[in-house]
């Protein structure tokens, strides 16, 4: 199946399976009902939860047929490359071990058979197993449907030799990954109530309030925040001092106190947050004090120029395995010919804060730099959720190594900041901590997948730091269809991004208003996985990293842009999409990787650009010199 005949089949697939009329999305406003929480609707609320049920559906199918054709395409390459017995068990078992989902495979070459791995216990399996034999036998390929047994997917397919008519490989995987695809994403697009009532000990209240509501299903979350019942943020006019801390510990009953920069987050065993909150407000002399909310994930050239990340230009098309199929998403922001321009450079690091990465994945190998745990800092920042590898691959998966799919750079590397935990979620302390962290270690763009209602102070002071530091700082907006101002993306400082469809229409889930300011494609996108696997998520999580490697991409040409002077750039090389200008709905368009890149060179040797030039560069010697 060719790049364009996906696209193609997937806009089919959206129109039979959506069966609405789509056109108010596609440019203008979009017709609004208000309910009585005043949450504002683009569509009535059964029909957005049918348009979610289709993305998960539509994210499943494409998922396992990543899985299909990444293991069929590691068959037919060892049937390419097949030499004596021996060898070829060699090859076979480090397949395998690169490849967990391949469970059990039989290899029959030249009058010979082997096998490696172990065979589940099935009847329903032996027989669609001897049934792919067969197809070898006949010099046909095979693919059952999807089989249940002992609890666990699985998928048999058969690669037949086409050179010599009777051998080829059966294997039997493992596609238990399509059902952690559905349950992630019942979450990622809040088609669930997530996080789940009692979870963390927190409550559901209305954004910016600490009045209780209810979250019963998933489309409540678009009109609610999340908070830690027992726990308040404070920042102080005047640092207490030990004396202080004690009286205020005693006061509340306080379990712990912990301090970020100037501000500290109380425990208390027994107070809870509103009674704390009387408390600070009435007997200290507090900046502010506030609820300390949850955060959660926000899916859905020449060889001489390489390391430099420079190119001659010209459209450049990877050989990774999953690129010209299932990739629509890179060539239609224009990276290939981007890449004519920059493929990046490992001296500017991208800062992902998420669930962590599976450091190991082979499409990651050596992409990934040392990073923290902030959830857990006795371990290191591995993946528990499969979220955070998602958003690192779309950044930085390692391009033309005939393996997998490709990353938008070839040179930046990821650094992980794990500060959400196993459910997705995490706290206001560890996402301002993450921030902090990451611009204290030099990172100059970070990504956050992930946001929340509430306009918290303790995280937006963390925001100020890290831009006040020269960071790029980007973000979703959530995946909840609202106008509802989401954060930290619609923080100032954030550039706050939107999810955009195959033909450039906005993704029915995105959230939207006047504080977006790009978008980026976010619908069904194929990248890495937890367990070396593959799997196509939507949301706007998706759409961030994109805009992310954008921003890594313009500092590796010129890394002394400001970040105000990269977000200028990104925004103004858009592709403008939707009511002309910009809009609530795209922002100032689609980003184009190309024109941005483009206009980063030309404005190095600019006459134009000679003053900020110049300014810079006496800013760096007066400091070099102070």
């Amino acid at each position: 199946m060719t790049r364009r005949k996906w696209i193609g089949w997937f806009a089919v697939l959206a129109a039979v399976a959506l069966l609405i009329p789509l056109t108010p999305w596609f440019g203008g406003r979009a017709p609004s009902e208000t309910n009585k929480n005043g949450r504002v609707h683009t569509t009535a609320a059964h029909k957005e939860h049918q348009m979610k049920l289709a993305t998960v559906q539509s994210d499943m199918d494409k998922t396992a047929l990543l899985c299909r054709t990444e293991c069929a395409r590691n068959f037919q390459k060892l049937i390419k490359h097949e030499a004596a017995m021996p060898l070829n068990k060699q090859h076979l078992q480090h397949m395998m071990r690169m490849h967990k989902q391949m469970v059990y495979v039989w290899w029959h070459h030249q009058g010979g058979s082997l096998t490696e791995g172990a065979k589940p216990s099935s009847g329903k399996l032996d027989a669609v197993i001897r049934e792919a034999k067969q197809s070898v036998a006949a010099g046909k390929d095979f693919a059952s449907a999807p089989l249940e047994a002992n609890g666990h997917r699985y998928m048999i397919i058969a690669e037949a030799d086409k050179q010599h008519k009777g051998d080829g490989i059966v294997g039997v995987l493992l596609q238990d990954i399509v059902m952690k695809v559905m349950d992630h994403q019942r979450r990622n697009l809040r088609l669930v109530p997530y996080p789940a009532e009692g979870k963390y000990k927190i409550e559901s209240v209305s954004p910016n309030t600490t009045k209780d509501i209810t979250v019963r299903t998933g489309d409540d979350n678009g009109n609610a925040s999340h908070y830690h019942i027992n726990e308040v943020v404070v920042r102080f006019k005047q640092h207490p001092s030990d004396a202080d801390l004690a009286q205020i510990k005693r006061d509340i009953t306080a379990l712990s106190a912990k301090k970020l920069g100037y501000t500290y987050v109380f425990r208390s065993r027994v107070m809870e947050a509103e009674a704390m909150m009387r408390y600070f407000k009435s007997s200290r002399n507090v900046v502010y004090v506030e609820p300390h909310y949850l955060y959660m994930t926000n899916e859905v050239g020449a060889s001489v120029n390489m390391r430099a990340g420079t190119g001659t230009g010209g459209d450049f098309t990877p050989n990774d395995e999953l690129y010209s199929e299932y990739q629509w998403n890179l060539p239609v922001i224009e990276t290939e010919k981007g890449w004519g321009v920059s493929k990046g450079s490992d001296n500017v690091l991208i800062g992902v804060l998420d669930t962590g990465v599976q450091a190991d994945h082979p499409d990651l190998v050596g992409k990934i730099e040392a990073g923290t745990n902030l959830v857990d800092e006795t371990s290191p920042p591995d993946d528990d959720v499969g979220h955070g590898t998602h958003v690192s691959g779309i950044i930085a998966a390692a391009v033309n190594n005939g393996e997998g799919v490709a990353g938008l750079t070839w040179f930046n590397k990821i650094v992980p900041v794990k500060v959400l935990d196993a459910s997705g979620a995490g706290s206001t302390y560890s996402v301002a901590e993450g921030i902090i962290w990451a611009a204290d270690h030099g990172i100059k763009v970070i990504n956050m997948s992930l946001g929340n209602y509430a306009e918290a102070q303790f995280l937006h002071d963390a925001i100020k730091y890290a831009y006040d530091k020269d960071v790029v700082l980007v973000a979703a907006s959530g995946n909840d269809n609202t106008e509802r101002p989401g954060f930290p993306a619609a923080y100032p400082e954030v550039l706050a991004v939107a999810s955009t469809n195959a033909d450039g229409t906005r993704s029915p889930f995105s959230n939207y208003g006047d504080y977006i300011d790009v978008a980026a494609p976010g619908m069904s996108i194929a990248s890495t996985y937890p367990g070396s696997q593959y799997a196509a998520l939507s949301g706007t999580s998706m759409a961030s990293p994109h805009v992310a490697a954008l921003a890594g991409l313009i500092r590796s040409i010129n890394p002394d842009l400001r970040n105000t002077e990269v977000m200028d750039i990104i925004r103004k090389s858009a592709k403008d999409l939707g009511a002309k200008g910009k809009d609530k709905y795209f922002g100032y368009g689609q980003i184009d990787i190309d024109r941005a890149l483009l206009s980063v060179r030309q404005s190095k040797v600019s006459l134009q650009q000679f003053p900020q030039q110049v300014e810079r560069r006496l800013a760096q010697i007066a400091l070099k010199y102070s």
